[in-house]
């Protein structure tokens, strides 16, 4: 797809999000439990020299982060905290584990859920536990993670292109990159959008691979009406203190398949299957009782976790609306959706501005909105120096040029989105005045 037709589909997709004119469905005047007292919001710029870039006065002295932990009730964390201390029951498959697995498992739509030490781990436990060999073919838009997991387990990682719409693998281009030596794909939800799940399923089974997804972004969303969880061989969630719903630290690794399940359990507890009896290599990948005693306690939040993250979202998408080069990435209607990510695109030759310079000006007010996730794994080391031709991954590498990640959860305000918002308004509106500060500056 050629960058005018791309801009077009985008210009598209903004046209067609609906006003925000159900407040009531989409949370925004929602009661914020986390944020009784809402912060002030930050005073309105009046010149171009009152941003904080050029010496003026912070907008938010607090910073606000993407994905600053939700905390849910502080009691119920801390009674487990005594509970298990009090049993001294810190590890090794304790009841708060395992009543974790239980409840991730009922909200994923899998018969099995495996806990990790974190989603890393997951990824490469997966990836042993498949037995995979050879190539994985993996979007190079995606935290470094997920290739770095198959690498850790001595995979190549091939990179492929991904769909412009959803931001994940393309199945077109997933089909040109399989070789005799490909043994798996693995799908990466990102940002809450799910991949095309049943095109690279006819894949995997035409061509005999393994399929797996990295859905560190997804939990509690759904695919064609499933929960994200109960797809392909195995799906791998994260819950690290990042993600919206998260156990400090940790990962779970849902499938139907147990015998899959049983040699993950084996792997993660040094090949363990009894006492005194290891029956093959393992490590240790093992959730402590702590982390699953803040997963717990965080899934009880979970609807308030996602009711704040829906009002922010459609703040942002309503204040946004009509400003030329600027769109929200939107959600399929037909899914659910966690709304964990705010993520707009961002068009430089409409807006006056690059996205990093508008980034850089963010950041200095305290806003720190991220380029997730740039410059694409495939420009990271250690694939960037690889002796191959270099990879053509168009769609990717301007996705990764013009997307910003803005702040949202329960650490955000309604108030504070809303300043965030009169900001990059501000920037648009000034981009000339700004654009020249920035001239002298260099020169």
């Amino acid at each position: 797809m050629d960058a005018v037709s791309f801009d077009a589909r985008l210009a598209e997709l903004c046209l067609v999000q609906p006003a925000m004119a159900e407040p009531t469905r989409h949370g925004a005047d929602l009661a914020d439990p986390f944020n009784a007292v809402a912060a002030a919001p930050a005073p309105a710029k009046q010149s171009v020299d009152e941003l904080a870039l050029f010496g003026g006065p912070v907008a938010f002295p607090e910073p606000l982060h993407v994905g600053r932990p939700n905390l849910g009730d502080r009691e119920r964390f801390l009674a487990r905290v005594a509970d298990l201390w009090d049993r001294r029951y810190l590890s090794n498959d304790g009841p708060y584990v395992r009543e974790f697995e239980q409840q991730v498992a009922r909200r994923a739509g899998a018969r099995y859920c495996v806990a990790t030490s974190n989603g890393t781990t997951a990824l490469e436990l997966t990836a042993r536990a498949l037995q995979l060999t050879g190539e994985v073919i993996v979007p190079a838009l995606t935290f470094v993670a997920t290739a770095h997991a198959m690498t850790w387990q001595g995979l190549t990682p091939v990179f492929a292109d991904v769909d412009e719409r959803t931001c994940c693998l393309d199945p077109r281009s997933v089909e040109r990159l399989i070789t005799p030596r490909t043994s798996a794909i693995v799908g990466v939800h990102l940002w809450g959008r799910t991949c095309d799940v049943e095109a690279l399923a006819w894949l995997a089974r035409r061509h005999n691979l393994r399929l797996l997804f990295d859905a560190a972004h997804a939990f509690g969303c759904t695919h064609a009406g499933r929960p994200v969880g109960s797809h392909g061989d195995a799906e791998v969630f994260s819950f690290h203190a990042s993600k919206f719903v998260h156990a400090c630290e940790g990962g779970v690794i849902a499938t139907n398949d147990e015998r899959l399940a049983e040699r993950i359990r084996l792997l993660r507890n040094f090949g363990f299957a009894g006492q005194d009896r290891v029956v093959g290599l393992g490590t240790n990948a093992k959730m402590h009782e702590i982390s699953a005693a803040m997963g717990l306690t965080s899934l009880e939040h979970m609807g308030e976790f996602i009711a704040v993250n829906r009002r922010n979202y459609w703040l942002y998408r309503d204040r946004l609306r009509g400003l030329a080069g600027v769109c929200v990435r939107d959600y399929d209607d037909a899914d659910r959706h966690n709304f964990q990510y705010v993520v707009i695109d961002w068009d430089e030759s409409r807006t006056g501005m690059s996205r990093d310079q508008v980034v850089a000006i963010l950041q200095a007010e305290g806003v720190l909105a991220r380029r997730y996730f740039h410059p694409g794994v495939h420009r990271m080391e250690p694939y960037a120096s690889r002796a191959s031709a270099p990879m053509s991954l168009p769609v990717t590498e301007r996705i990764v040029e013009r997307s910003i990640t803005l702040p949202t959860g329960t650490a955000v305000s309604a108030a504070e989105v809303q300043a965030v918002v009169r900001l990059l308004r501000f920037v648009c509106e000034h981009a000339d005045s700004i654009q020249a500060r920035l001239n002298r500056h260099d020169s």
